[in-house]
């Protein structure tokens, strides 16, 4: 047993900590879209 083995509960709480602390993931292709729309409409 490990000195800080955690049960059901305590793994679900540090899961549910630690999904709140992640920054949003950006979906690349999104961001990459928005991009080439700006870049087109300065040159423009």
């Amino acid at each position: 047993m490990g000195k800080y083995q955690l049960d059901q509960k305590g793994k679900i709480a540090v899961s549910k900590y630690h999904e709140k602390q992640t920054p949003n993931k950006v979906d690349k292709k999104e961001q990459l879209a928005k991009l080439r729309e700006s870049y087109m409409k300065k040159k423009k």
